[in-house]
């Protein structure tokens, strides 16, 4: 059985660092496209770009082919590179540490478990229109949360 292949971008955004911020994600899949958002009142851009990619993944139906595209290095590095020694050595840095948003990145671990991932680094602000579009939900989902409406989290 063959695996549905699911073309994934995501973005977060952040004003102020803490401070209201949004993430959006574009999910693609042949003929379907679906966009998500959402925001928090008080947070940091680096989780809101988890939240990007843990929203897009937990909407999945079923387990799948992703190509996900983030123009995060924290994110791409995070989970391709620094996650396993993480779990090693008790959720904690080289430097002994605790990692920071850890329940995200467990959160993240967990979305990634039923799907075959490959992580792709897109330069942000550079002209990828999917790019564009998910740094758009992400402003949208920030200014949600400004508004105060908690509307901001869902598909479009």
């Amino acid at each position: 059985m063959t695996r549905e292949h699911v073309v994934i971008h995501t973005d977060g955004a952040c004003s102020g660092n803490p401070g209201p911020g949004g993430w959006g994600a574009i999910l693609v899949s042949g003929r379907h496209r679906k966009e998500l958002k959402g925001g928090e009142a008080m947070t940091t851009n680096n989780r809101m770009e988890l939240m990007a990619a843990i929203s897009a993944l937990e909407a999945l139906k079923r387990p799948c082919v992703v190509d996900l595209y983030t123009d995060s290095e924290y994110l791409k590095k995070g989970i391709t590179d620094w996650i396993q020694a993480w779990k090693r050595n008790g959720w904690r840095t080289a430097s002994k540490e605790p990692v920071k948003n850890a329940e995200l990145w467990k959160r993240l671990d967990a979305a990634l478990a039923p799907h075959q991932v490959r992580w792709r680094w897109v330069k942000g602000h550079a002209g990828n229109a999917m790019n564009e579009r998910a740094d758009q939900l992400a402003r949208e989902g920030m200014l949600a949360v400004r508004a105060g409406t908690k509307g901001a989290l869902g598909a479009t």
